[in-house]
């Protein structure tokens, strides 16, 4: 018995590995949970990230506006909007610092 369940956590365990695995960025950070990601762009650079199957950049950031390009559409969010919806997707923008815009992407 604990043979099977020795195998069945280390299947499991693979099959979490390769969800999350699916996440890569350049100039961002993601942290991304089976559901949903947050993304760290960093500003100055150009950044971008892919998380749950889609693509997102970073267009622009001024003030507490930010645009950026997600599954090919450009969206315009400003920190405290509630989130929009773009390919199947809620993307809800967390806040805009000198340093960095962080964006959550979650599925519904």
């Amino acid at each position: 018995m604990t043979t099977r369940l020795t195998a069945r956590v280390a299947i499991g365990l693979a099959f979490a590995a390769a969800v999350l695995t699916g996440c890569s960025s350049e100039g961002a950070d993601t942290n991304c949970g089976l559901d949903q990601c947050t993304v760290t762009f960093d500003r100055g650079v150009e950044a971008q990230a892919s998380v749950l199957g889609i693509d997102t950049k970073l267009v622009s950031a001024e003030g507490d506006q930010v645009t950026i390009e997600v599954a090919g559409e450009q969206l315009t969010l400003t920190v405290g909007q509630g989130g929009t919806e773009v390919a199947g997707l809620n993307v809800t923008l967390e806040s805009v610092t000198d340093s960095n815009v962080v964006v959550k992407i979650a599925r519904p």
